[in-house]
């Protein structure tokens, strides 16, 4: 799921999301917390360090922090080093708060230890503040995500919402963008969230370049549900890995349900039950997803009418684009290209 880009949360130099002529990279603080995996921390610095423009220069600047400056132990057994203390907070235009497994108090609705609440208070009004996996559980005591929509681990989710049930929780999906507020669910939902993030901010080109460089998909939607308790499909049986690479390679196609059957050579009802537990969505719901990404990167980085980009995404006619978008995004796809297309830049 995605929201409007919120200027509050940016630079006064930057509008929309985007920079308009030369700016500073966009500054980002990672709040590194007792406990902290040390996979869910290098999440940040690994895909925002990664994020350069069209000539190299890097969008982002990316500083690890912890509470007071010190180092802290991480849940792997070995000492974090932060490059700064809590004034980092106070100078960054968006900050990641990672998990930490050595809060349990938190788990039950317990005040935030006072180092760590006193370095959340120097955050700025407006800062963009984003959360990965149990990284909510600091936010949501703080009182940021009271009243707001977010996510964590579906493991922890019934944890969450006993001790927090002002915070409008959603444990089946990937990622919530809730504006200015941004929250993921565990582990790698923290590389499709910043990548979202990076999206949101300076485009599709900027975001796919940061994924080849990081060597993962350059997208999985927000509303992509988390894989809850599902059982792990049996190895003897085929998958729809090569029918979803090759549908799409032709999302401008016909694509019926049928047609996606046969290509991986299993009855309908087969089909539809395998893709379900492998994707998490229906073969209908996935083609939508995949055909309106489609439709926003040429919408983005081309000039096509909205009628060609429509019929290249496999959405028909333009009548039908713009009903999806609306539908999906709440914008129409002439408001989309002005907010997000190479002329935005």
């Amino acid at each position: 799921m995605s929201a409007p880009p919120v200027t509050a949360a940016l630079p006064h130099d930057e509008r929309d999301g985007r920079n308009v002529g030369p700016a500073r990279p966009h500054r980002v603080a990672v709040l590194a917390l007792p406990g902290v995996p040390p996979f869910e921390l290098g999440i940040p610095s690994r895909v925002f360090g990664s994020a350069a423009d069209a000539e190299g220069r890097p969008l982002y600047e990316v500083t690890v922090c912890t509470a007071d400056g010190a180092p802290v132990l991480s849940d792997a057994g070995f000492t974090v080093l932060p490059a700064a203390g809590p004034e980092a907070l106070a100078a960054a235009d968006t900050v990641v708060v990672p998990p930490t497994h050595a809060m349990p108090e938190l788990g039950r609705g317990g005040p935030l230890p006072p180092e760590v609440g006193a370095a959340i208070a120097r955050i700025r009004p407006g800062t963009r503040l984003v959360s990965i996996c149990s990284g909510s559980y600091v936010l949501a005591a703080a009182g940021l995500l009271d009243g707001r929509p977010a996510t964590t681990h579906w493991n922890l989710a019934p944890e969450f919402r006993r001790a927090y049930p002002s915070v409008k929780v959603d444990e089946e999906v990937l990622f919530v963008d809730d504006g200015d507020v941004l929250t993921s669910a565990g582990v790698a939902a923290g590389v499709d969230l910043c990548l979202h993030m990076i999206r949101r901010d300076h485009g599709a080109a900027a975001a796919n370049r940061a994924a080849r460089m990081c060597v993962v998909p350059p997208w999985r939607d927000g509303g992509q549900a988390q894989f809850i308790d599902r059982p792990v499909p049996e190895p003897t049986l085929a998958g729809t890995t090569a029918t979803r690479a090759w549908a799409l390679e032709h999302l401008a196609e016909p694509l019926t349900l049928a047609r996606l059957a046969e290509h991986a050579r299993m009855s309908l009802r087969s089909f539809s039950r395998r893709f379900r537990d492998e994707v998490g969505m229906t073969p209908v719901q996935w083609l939508t997803a995949q055909r309106l990404e489609l439709a926003k990167q040429l919408l983005e980085t081309t000039d096509l009418p909205v009628d060609l980009v429509a019929h290249r995404s496999g959405l028909g006619s333009g009548n039908s684009l713009r009903a999806h978008m609306r539908a999906a995004f709440g914008i129409t796809p002439a408001a989309y290209r002005r907010a997000f297309g190479t002329g935005a830049r």
